[in-house]
């Protein structure tokens, strides 16, 4: 009996109250027609109801892959448990599910993406839950907000605080997934599936293990099918005996606005002459500072916004080969890449599955991580996961959590100010107008990364933005090194309101940083 079947047959077989779990980064792997066939039969027929969907990394972007908006709909969507939510700019509207999430019509949760992998080996092997310190003292753990981010996911927690071999750790029960929808490039008639035209494995291969495991249903979107014994058993990632059904969609994307890029899924090696530098400006000195902390042979992961820059500045400096980057969609070393296809890489050296990356991340074995910040806080906390007042401009944690439970060296970059006006000359850096509010506030809104718990076990944590370089010192922030051109009393200590002091033996920072050429740097 064929397993092809169309979208609509597929999402036929998904019963009222399932859990549904989803592979999926944003565009990248996002088996989007699978998810509009489920919101298309709900308009039709008023079913499935109230299904509960897992999306260890985001479904869907905000760019024309709706994911989980298509099924973001009042009775057909009672839970969602993700590790990112699709996220862009104000001047776009706000996706359907934030809206859902925002009005409490849903109860919605923010899980680090590493611990909902990790669940589903956990559901697949029968142990009794993840149990895991990633997340203490943050927003994931039950003493603030427990991964809740409404109300009606507040009265219904999903992870609980024990003790355990005399230490104290987080206990998140197992969730069984009754459906996985999953995305490949090319399944054979038997539904083994290769991966050749994507840009990262992501963790299919784990929740179709995790939902056949419990007798469930797995669908497979593809863009095509070859015949069955055809596919060179090496390159099948996930076989057929754990897929049900198998869905074509020929003009799947590759990622958001990219249908198709072979060097993205490795298949071609793009010239490193090919790659753009960072433009001149002050992130690009805000990365260039960043980039000071690395040294040659190191292995470094990465995350979205300033701190995406860093591998350019190595590529300008001519040390592109230097360091391998690792990031939580799978890729190692190559060009990450920004913009759109941020999650992917040109030139990589290997893609690792999700699950297995974040093992890596969680055991803190990369040597540091550049990630970006929204807020700081006194006790040097960090959100980068919540935004009141705009929350679809944030996608919530992702891997943030996970890369920062137990890494050793962390640099931070971000805006000191919102809003000011800044004048960079090759002599200094200039604040012509003050900012709109400070980053630098009393308590972040949202818990992400503390600040005083990394201290504690002794990480090295730098918090680097135009103005200066902070470390977290006994009694608050200390910068510890100041920008050419920039005051320390009026540009840092008056514009934080006082809550960002000047260590006494504060260094200034190289003009070379401000250069519109090479700076210069040794790695």
């Amino acid at each position: 009996m064929s397993k092809i079947v169309s979208a609509s047959d597929a999402v036929a077989r998904i019963k009222d109250d399932a859990v549904v779990t989803v592979s999926s980064s944003s565009a990248l792997g996002c088996p989007d027609v699978v998810l509009q066939a489920l919101g298309e039969r709900f308009d039709a027929e008023g079913a499935p109801r109230n299904l509960t969907t897992i999306h260890p990394i985001a479904a869907g972007d905000m760019y024309g892959v709706k994911g989980v908006d298509h099924i973001a709909k009042d009775g057909l969507l009672a839970r969602i448990i993700g590790g990112s939510y699709p996220s862009g700019p104000s001047s776009l509207p706000m996706p359907a599910i934030w809206q859902m999430v925002v009005d409490d019509r849903v109860a919605a949760y923010n899980v680090p993406s590493g611990i909902l992998f990790d669940m589903h080996r956990d559901v697949a092997a029968r142990r009794p839950g993840v149990l895991t310190q990633v997340g203490l003292e943050t927003f994931v753990d039950p003493i603030r907000e427990g991964c809740a981010m409404n109300d009606s996911a507040a009265k219904a927690p999903i992870v609980h605080r024990t003790e355990f071999a005399g230490d104290t750790w987080l206990h998140f029960p197992n969730i069984v997934p009754d459906v996985a929808i999953i995305r490949a490039t090319t399944a054979d008639e038997n539904g083994n599936l290769t991966y050749e035209h994507e840009g990262a494995y992501l963790g299919g291969l784990d929740q179709a293990i995790a939902t056949r495991n419990y007798g469930g249903l797995v669908i497979a979107q593809v863009k095509r099918v070859t015949a069955a014994g055809s596919l060179r058993p090496h390159d099948v990632h996930v076989p057929g005996h754990l897929v049900d059904l198998i869905v074509i969609a020929p003009d799947q994307k590759q990622t958001t606005e990219t249908p198709y890029d072979p060097a993205i899924s490795g298949e071609v090696m793009r010239p490193w002459s090919s790659f753009t530098f960072a433009d001149h400006g002050v992130e690009k000195i805000i990365a260039r500072r960043a980039a000071m902390e690395l040294s040659r042979g190191q292995t470094a992961n990465l995350g979205f916004g300033i701190s995406a820059m860093v591998p350019r500045i190595l590529l300008e400096e001519g040390a592109h080969d230097a360091v391998t980057w690792a990031i939580e969609q799978g890729a190692v070393g190559g060009m990450p890449l920004t913009g759109f296809a941020f999650g992917c890489a040109s030139n990589a050296d290997a893609f690792v599955p999700s699950p297995n990356q974040f093992a890596y991340f969680q055991g803190g074995g990369f040597d540091v991580s550049f990630l970006s910040f929204m807020e700081v806080d006194v006790d040097g906390n960090v959100n980068v996961s919540k935004l009141g007042k705009k929350p679809y401009l944030t996608a919530g944690c992702g891997g943030f959590v996970d890369i920062t439970a137990h890494a050793k060296k962390i640099v931070f970059s971000g805006y000191f100010e919102a809003g000011a006006q800044l004048e960079l000359t090759n002599q200094g850096l200039h604040v012509t107008k003050p900012g709109k509010f400070t980053k630098m506030v009393d308590a972040v809104e949202h818990v992400t990364f503390a600040g005083r718990r990394a201290k504690a076990r002794m990480a090295d944590v730098l918090y680097v933005t135009e103005r200066c370089v902070m470390r977290l010192g006994d009694n608050g922030l200390v910068a510890h090194e100041i920008m050419p051109g920039i005051d320390p009393q009026r540009d840092i200590v008056k514009a934080s309101e006082g809550r960002v002091s000047i260590a006494e033996d504060a260094a200034t920072m190289p003009l070379s940083l401000l250069r519109d050429a090479k700076m210069g740097l040794q790695i």
